[in-house]
């Protein structure tokens, strides 16, 4: 009886933090499917533990799953750098009843900065995530990723000044923005290339991810004549069985396309001033089965 009690007791604690440990992981690999892994791998080392023996069960899992996060990450360095195309994160549809004022939460996920952190080191990475977003101290993130305190402030301030320099304003996803993504796709389908050039930034900018396993744009492709020529001409392609449905992914509008009930596209937009200044489009079939599912975020 006692065991089985201590196996509750485990999986309750576990079960609370899930949502805060998946962000971690998600936020340090890019990677929703690599973070449920991280999380199924780390709750075997949890369920060993003597919960006796742990003060700060928050602190000790975050440290758990920071340290598989970096191996993963460590270990996909030279596939990202062989990558086919640009490399976009993995698309992360995010339940709709997580805080939706949370803007700190909501741009952590965004498309934009999981791309800005890839300019990163693993280190700085993850120091840049556990300080900024979820406010770690310095003493408990150096054991985490196993520096001294005084490194990590080094690497924090390092990390933030260049994030700073390169970061751009999040618009949140909101009821508005959501229908003005679907207007964009429907008016591109309709093959209205001003009406698209319309709806977008003069230095709109567009990422395609195929990796290599599908047609997609090798570039990114700038400013709105481009952009929308090759929206409406891809459009164009679209034949029957196909169904476009509004989501939230990664904090921002997106759209899930599927071909005979299939995910074939993901597109994520980002927002300002009104117009669309960032599109994102996940075409890549390995990263796709994440947008199977949606997954709570929190911090």
């Amino acid at each position: 009886m006692a065991a089985r009690g201590a196996v509750t007791d485990h999986a309750e604690v576990f079960t609370g933090l899930r949502p805060l440990l998946f962000t971690v992981a998600y936020e340090i690999t890019g990677s929703a499917t690599d973070a449920d892994d991280i999380l199924q791998d780390s709750y075997l080392r949890w369920a060993q533990v003597d919960l006796d023996d742990v003060e700060n069960p928050k602190s000790y899992l975050a440290q758990v799953v920071t340290r598989q996060s970096l191996n993963v990450l460590r270990a996909a360095g030279r596939r990202r750098e062989e990558y086919v195309g640009p490399w976009l994160p993995e698309p992360l549809l995010i339940d709709e009843s997580d805080p939706a004022d949370d803007l700190v939460l909501s741009e952590s996920v965004s498309t934009a900065m999981m791309v800005l952190l890839e300019s990163l080191v693993p280190d700085e990475r993850a120091i840049f995530v556990l300080r900024e977003v979820f406010g770690f101290p310095h003493d408990e993130i150096a054991v985490m990723v196993g520096k001294s305190p005084a490194a990590v402030r080094q690497a924090a301030r390092r990390a933030r000044e260049h994030v700073q320099s390169g970061r751009k304003r999040f618009v949140p996803a909101g009821s508005e923005v959501a229908a003005a993504a679907s207007a964009l796709i429907a008016t591109a389908i309709g093959g209205d290339v001003q009406g698209v050039m319309d709806a977008i930034a003069p230095d709109v900018v567009l990422m395609s991810d195929g990796g290599g396993k599908v047609t997609a744009a090798r570039r990114p492709i700038h400013g709105a004549d481009k952009v929308a020529r090759f929206l409406v001409g891809i459009s164009a392609q679209a034949g029957e069985g196909m169904t476009i449905t509004a989501a939230s992914a990664n904090g921002s509008p997106a759209l899930v396309i599927r071909w005979e009930g299939v995910v074939g596209l993901v597109a994520v937009f980002d927002f300002l001033d009104g117009l669309v200044s960032g599109i994102y489009l996940h075409v890549n079939p390995d990263k796709l089965v994440a947008a199977e599912s949606v997954r709570r975020i929190d911090r």
